[in-house]
């Protein structure tokens, strides 16, 4: 099983995407670094005109104004001027108080992602365990069904032996030929849910379809409760806990939520930003005749947006409280989930003590009766009848161990915490 989860962990398809979300979140955490660090640009543009405001402005910033140039026909008139411009333009952020609350609100949405990861991988270790006890149970029902056909054939053998001497009647070699085919059929049937369990568990790995994977010899080496109780171990808790990787990443989100509404309030407030421009202009293409800087800080202040402000405070507002409610409804539905799993385990457990006691009756009833029919005190009907329940018996104790299992690695995985 540890051979399977880790597998499962490096392989398993569903839990790469998670992982590639859990990046995404990540790297628009990191975009609103751009609150902080500056912004710079370089352009260059090439430009031409007859526009005698335009034409004289070029000239100025190219500073190649001659007396000539006031000339009133020249000014009215210029001709066509070209202005090439070189230009490094740079913003720095000084004070937007609604980019720092989306700050935090991607740093929660980070968060919750991080502790979806990390139920996924909790999900996956379930899901595995699950597959595992089912590839643990086919094998054994196989089993069973080949040790029922080995008795069932020998018994036939037995019989027909019997019959070619005239001490039985060809109907009693009749009835258990019928045996052997059902169970044939039965065997067969065990052995394709052999290999679907472990097509299911290949794909949870990660592995290719159509292989049959064998468990662990030591893990099945006995179908007793005593040997299966051992796979998988009991978990401490029989509490939910607060910090419950699902839980605390709906407990990230409420939280994501309630920075988005505060930054969503603070664009009502005003922003302070710097900015700077150094430019070099010339009336040759790639020429750096003339330089000059421009530096400043903007204060800005959105006044009214067409109530777009308040709708969408109203927006956030009605988001978060859905998310405050069905935190709790989940909380409260974790509980009942608990609480019904922890029963489950009581019953699973009651039903493999009574299971021991009907298999222990059911192979001496067998026994018995093999040694009646062979001392020909009983017919091919009770034998047939008491292989069929000894068989039945030893399926339902495997069934019932395997529910066990699978209620604890569920209650294992219903009280994780974020810790682990």
């Amino acid at each position: 099983m540890s051979d399977a989860v880790s597998a499962a962990l490096s392989n398993n398809a569903v839990l790469k995407i998670a992982s590639l979300e859990e990046q995404a979140a990540c790297s628009r955490y990191k975009e609103t670094e751009a609150v902080f660090l500056p912004q710079v640009g370089v352009s260059y543009s090439a430009m031409s005109t007859n526009n005698p405001l335009n034409a004289f402005g070029f000239k100025l910033q190219q500073k190649t104004i001659q007396q000539a140039d006031f000339d009133p026909a020249k000014l009215d008139h210029p001709g066509a001027t070209a202005d090439f411009m070189s230009s490094l333009d740079v913003r720095q952020p000084l004070l937007n108080i609604d980019r720092l609350y989306q700050r935090k609100g991607a740093h929660a949405e980070m968060e919750m992602y991080r502790l979806k990861t990390r139920r996924t991988s909790e999900e996956i270790v379930f899901q595995t365990r699950k597959a595992y006890l089912q590839l643990q149970l086919a094998n054994r029902s196989q089993k069973v069904m080949e040790d029922a056909l080995a008795s069932a054939q020998a018994l036939y053998r037995y019989i027909s032996d019997r019959v070619g001497q005239g001490m039985l009647s060809r109907s009693d070699a009749l009835n258990v030929q019928v045996q052997v085919s059902t169970t044939e059929s039965r065997l067969a049937e065990a052995r394709t849910q052999v290999r679907n369990a472990s097509d299911y568990l290949g794909l949870l790995i990660g592995r290719p379809s159509g292989l049959t994977y064998s468990i662990d010899s030591s893990a099945d080496d006995n179908t007793s409760p005593a040997a299966a109780a051992g796979t998988i171990s009991e978990p401490g808790e029989t509490t939910v806990p607060a910090n419950r990787p699902d839980l605390a990443a709906m407990g990230k989100a409420l939280e994501g939520a309630d920075w988005m509404l505060r930054s969503s309030k603070m664009t009502a407030l005003p922003r302070v930003n710097a900015f700077g421009s150094y430019q070099f202009n010339d009336s040759r293409m790639f020429g750096f005749g003339a330089s000059a800087y421009l530096v400043g800080v903007r204060l800005s202040w959105d006044l009214f947006r067409g109530n777009s402000i308040r709708n969408r405070n109203t927006t956030l507002s009605l988001e978060k409280q859905r998310l405050s409610a069905a935190f709790e409804l989940y909380k409260k539905q974790s509980s009942l989930e608990l609480n019904s799993t922890l029963r489950q385990l009581a019953d699973a457990r009651f039903r493999i003590g009574q299971q021991q006691a009907a298999l222990a009756a059911a192979t001496e009833s067998y026994r018995i009766l093999r040694d009646r029919y062979e001392e020909g005190l009983s017919g091919s009907t009770d034998i047939l009848l008491a292989q069929t329940q000894l068989s039945q018996q030893r399926l339902a104790l495997s069934q019932a161990v395997f529910d066990q299992q699978v209620t604890l690695a569920w209650l294992d995985f219903l009280t994780s915490t974020s810790a682990k």
